[in-house]
């Protein structure tokens, strides 16, 4: 029994020692994979570290690239606006510079001109002597224009006694115009054209434009003879309503139709 438990025990021992030393294998291999992962980590931690240092640098070139970026858009848009401003000066300087092309046309045409004028003045007239031409065509001008308004005075003056004169022939030839109608008035005779004797006033077949007026006196006629009076009530201008003077009838006649109607009082002249 002995024998066998000490079998048992020398086994149990070697399948110890075995284990133990299989163990220990493997916690070497453990140990050494550990120590390898840690150096991989700092190589590792090493490698991400210079990566972000690298990052960083890249990162403050990019903004330095950025800021300068955003330096040379605002120098390009600078310069775009001087590119326009100027550009704009060119085109003001083109325009005053036509505009200057014509002034000197103009200046040119003017000189023209005076050489003109001082063709026409005679000769030797010059820019030198031309103050002197001038006053002296002032001092002419002068002497025009004071007889310019001598004439003037004159004029009014014949032109006053001319219009008299048409005041005068206008007065007259209205006289002789009135003259002239009162004449035909006094020789007008007009026609009774109507007689209402319960109203006591008769139609005349002529008005105002034969120059009746209320106060004008009518005679009537018949054959030549006086009948009797009327006296105007109402003229239009083509006929007359009048009153009949029944006091002023001749006895026993009654106005009737187709008598003559003639001025009472002949118009003066």
């Amino acid at each position: 029994m002995k024998a066998i438990f000490y079998s048992v025990a020398i086994a149990a021992a070697c399948g110890a020692a075995f284990f133990s030393f299989n163990q220990s294998n493997k916690f070497k291999a453990l140990e050494t994979d550990r120590l390898a992962t840690i150096e991989t980590n700092k190589q590792t931690t090493a490698s991400a570290e210079a990566a972000d240092t690298e990052i960083k640098k890249e990162r403050a070139l990019l903004a330095t690239s950025v800021e300068k970026r955003g330096l040379l858009e605002q120098s390009v848009s600078a310069l775009k606006s001087s590119g326009i401003a100027l550009n704009n000066d060119v085109t003001k300087l083109k325009e005053e510079l036509k505009g200057q092309d014509a002034d000197f046309e103009e200046l040119k045409k003017a000189l023209e001109a005076v050489n003109l004028v001082l063709d026409g003045l005679g000769g030797g007239v010059t820019l030198e002597t031309l103050p002197e031409k001038i006053q002296q065509i002032e001092d002419d001008k002068k002497a025009k224009q004071t007889k310019f308004e001598e004439l003037e005075v004159a004029i009014a003056g014949t032109e006053k006694s001319l219009a008299a004169s048409l005041a005068e022939s206008d007065r007259i030839s209205k006289r002789m115009v009135e003259r002239s109608s009162r004449i035909s008035r006094n020789a007008m005779e007009a026609v009774v054209t109507a007689v209402n004797q319960d109203w006591g006033f008769l139609v005349i077949g002529a008005g105002s434009n034969s120059g009746f007026t209320p106060q004008t006196p009518l005679l009537v006629q018949r054959d030549g003879r006086m009948i009797g009076q009327v006296k105007p009530s109402s003229i239009e201008p083509t006929q007359t309503i009048a009153e009949i003077d029944l006091e002023s009838l001749t006895p026993g006649v009654r106005l009737q139709p187709g008598d003559r109607v003639i001025l009472a009082k002949p118009a003066s002249n």
